[in-house]
């Protein structure tokens, strides 16, 4: 986004010499008929930014149970397929599981959140819980049973994160769909 700068000038004959503007009333003129050249430029502007690409999203609020993994699988896979994004359908049912399980396993939440958008090329996948514990990038060693899923989201994600919110946090991951195609 451009930053629109329109300096306030007077330019009339008295102010060319050095002058002072000669009344207070041609002044306010100048400056009015800056403020409407302003406006009518970001109106303009205003325009291009809701004539933006569009976003899609969806969200879906699942029960902290056993059955909420294969539902967010099942939910995402068909929303990808809606978008015609089936390519990344794979990894990120796979990481939305994932992000799922962990939920299930490490709080004690009685709802989660799945939320998908997609923009330009871009999926971005969130899962919300009421635990406000940050999740820690482990090493397991090779007996162990758990402590892979961030590891793998870290190899399959072109970025992820987690960030607090008032009531727990959000899990997040992103995907480009466009260096799939």
């Amino acid at each position: 986004m451009s930053l629109i700068y329109c300096p306030v000038r007077d330019e009339s004959p008295s102010r060319q010499a050095g002058k002072a503007p000669s009344t207070p009333a041609r002044r306010h003129a100048v400056v009015r008929h800056r403020w409407k050249t302003l406006r009518h430029r970001i109106g303009d502007l205003a325009i291009q930014i809701v004539d933006a690409p569009d976003i899609e999203t969806a969200s879906w609020r699942l029960p902290a149970d056993a059955t909420s993994a294969g539902r967010a699988r099942r939910l995402v896979r068909e929303r990808m397929t809606a978008w015609d994004m089936e390519e990344l359908s794979d990894v990120t049912e796979l990481l939305v599981s994932e992000l799922v399980t962990n939920v299930l396993c490490h709080t004690c939440c009685g709802d989660l959140v799945v939320r998908l958008s997609a923009v330009e090329g871009l999926l971005r996948c969130e899962v919300e819980d009421c635990d406000g514990a940050m999740p820690e990038l482990s090493r397991p060693s090779a007996g162990d049973e758990h402590g892979r899923g961030l590891r793998m989201l870290d190899s399959l994600a072109c970025c992820w994160g987690a960030e607090r919110t008032r009531s727990g946090k959000i899990m997040w991951f992103e995907l480009p769909a466009y260096a799939l195609r």
